[in-house]
């Protein structure tokens, strides 16, 4: 059995801080699930699947609405997965047990340290480095919502220019304090080693180069990527950090492949 069970769409970069923690702690986590647009017919549990025919028909109590990406859809979601979950959204994790709820992709990644902590320094070596990690996990938060409604507003059309400069001002804050931790040739975020921090900066930004899919709906609203060619000359220790953990061994296996192919969209 899991130390972690993770249901949620996929791919999903925030739900791979917990696969990546996973790899330093040796903690095993399970995860399921599918593309978002097929999640509408999977039974959200702690024993996640996707929904046969009769099982449908006889869960209709269960339909309740989709919000956050999923507006429009009927998802079935169990009581039991409403009081584990009470927000409702995924990424969802479960203990082994299926009773307790983690939400919130920071918060499985700190489960996953927290479970191997005898295993890695991933979540600080005193107080001190892991309030400061605590410290970069709150402010990507900040540059995590914003950068959600952009991407969804991508996804579904609805871009425009007031919500591209919110999108923008808050990346250029998040990569600038990044820029500024890593001055003036540092390899972590924190301390002397990898962390929570650097993971979750590596998710955060891999999920942002989303913006690569759309340029050309940019273009047609008069709008520039906000990852553009040059964006590595502005923020060079930032872009150097984020292709180094790709290509370390714990990243590699979830990150590699979903960067190489946004990359290659946008022809860079």
């Amino acid at each position: 059995m899991a130390d972690l069970r993770i249901f949620s769409y996929l791919p999903n970069p925030r739900v791979w801080k917990a696969t990546i923690a996973a790899r330093f702690c040796s903690v095993e986590v399970e995860v399921r699930g599918a593309p978002p647009k097929e999640l509408r017919d999977w039974l959200w549990d702690y024993d996640a699947h996707p929904l046969a025919e009769h099982e449908r028909s006889s869960l209709s109590s269960l339909a309740r609405a989709g919000r956050v990406g999923l507006t429009g859809s009927r998802l079935f979601k169990t009581d039991a997965f409403m009081t584990a979950q009470p927000f409702g959204n995924v990424p969802a994790a479960f203990g082994p047990d299926g009773k307790i709820g983690i939400f919130e992709s920071n918060s499985i990644m700190r489960a996953v340290a927290r479970l191997g902590e005898s295993k890695s320094g991933l979540y600080g070596h005193d107080a001190y480095e892991a309030s400061r990690i605590d410290s970069f996990l709150d402010v990507s938060l900040v540059f995590a919502r914003d950068a959600q409604i952009y991407l969804l507003a991508l996804s579904g059309g609805t871009v425009d220019a007031a919500v591209h400069a919110r999108a923008r001002e808050a990346f250029a804050i998040y990569a600038s304090g990044i820029e500024q931790a890593l001055f003036p040739r540092r390899e972590a975020l924190v301390g002397t080693g990898l962390s929570l921090a650097d993971i979750c900066f590596a998710a955060e930004l891999a999920l942002f180069m989303n913006e690569h899919t759309r340029a050309d709906q940019l273009h047609k609203r008069g709008l520039d990527r906000i990852l553009h060619p040059a964006v590595r000359d502005e923020y060079p220790r930032t872009f150097a950090h984020f292709a180094r953990l790709v290509e370390h061994v714990h990243f590699q296996p979830d990150l590699k492949p979903y960067v190489e192919k946004l990359l290659a969209k946008a022809g860079n």
